[in-house]
């Protein structure tokens, strides 16, 4: 370079080395963005060959609720299983995925498929997401249906949050729409790539707050009154609300992911 040519030979080398530190942190920064594309690393699974559904209970563990899904699903030919939580419940929800990722690889090992279905219902939607996102699961899932997940926090966890960590312990925290762990799945891709994406949630809902929390931009994104005005779906119930659970049987299907109709409005049974 001439300019360095023309400086004395101590200040040539100061310069020549603080050129070698810029341009190896500018390296770095590509390199970062690069790991951080992790749709890149993805290859999609094949939507037309369904293999087993993973269900993903909420905060504090309980299966109950969602087991009348995976019932109602496995009625409908499906191979479905409610995967219980490594620990409490309530421990770093980054923990929780890392089970599922394993619950997921027994899955596929058990039953020889070549993908999975996961639902995830309420913090076990973000649970899903962190998955998918971050732990390799978008060449594992065909679909993913979110049930009135807090994608974007809910004022709930907030209120606990300001009560101490007794009140709300680490996944509580992590539910606050100012969380670490939030803002970092919401930066990018809300919907990275590999599954088909779809976000359920109630208008009604008084645990996710405010409820259009449970919306998921990129997914098929559908509130249960869109489909059906006159339902009524609380938060404690929507793993097991009739309607819900024909929605989730709907685009669970083999066909192309679209709304559903007004047929779910009457429950399984009607719309089957």
């Amino acid at each position: 370079m001439p300019v360095l040519g023309s400086l004395a030979p101590a200040r040539r080398r100061f310069v020549a080395g603080l050129l070698v530190l810029a341009l190896a942190a500018a390296a770095a920064v590509v390199a970062a963005v690069v790991v951080s594309r992790k749709g890149d690393e993805v290859t999609p699974v094949a939507q037309d060959r369904p293999g087993p559904v993973l269900l993903v209970p909420g905060y504090g563990g309980s299966t109950t609720a969602l087991q009348v899904l995976a019932d109602a699903l496995s009625e409908e030919g499906r191979e479905a299983h409610v995967v219980a939580p490594s620990g409490s419940g309530t421990q770093d929800l980054r923990e929780q995925a890392a089970g599922l990722g394993r619950a997921v690889d027994a899955a596929l090992d058990g039953s020889g498929a070549a993908s999975v279905d996961l639902v995830g219902y309420s913090a076990g939607g973000v649970v899903v997401r962190y998955y998918v996102a971050e732990l390799g699961g978008g060449s594992k899932v065909r679909r993913v249906v979110t049930l009135a997940a807090p994608h974007h926090g809910t004022a709930l966890a907030a209120l606990a949050g300001s009560l101490g960590s007794t009140a709300c312990p680490e996944a509580c925290a992590q539910l606050a729409p100012d969380s670490d762990l939030l803002r970092g799945l919401n930066a990018g891709d809300e919907t990275p790539a590999g599954p088909v994406w779809v976000a359920i949630w109630t208008e009604d809902d008084k645990t996710v707050v405010p409820p259009d929390s449970g919306s998921l931009e990129g997914a098929l994104d559908l509130s249960v009154q869109s489909i059906c005005p006159e339902s009524s779906v609380g938060h404690a119930d929507v793993p097991r609300d009739p309607t819900v659970i024909a929605m989730v049987e709907a685009v669970l299907d083999t066909h192309r992911v679209v709304a559903p109709g007004a047929e779910v409005c009457a429950g399984p049974e009607v719309s089957r």
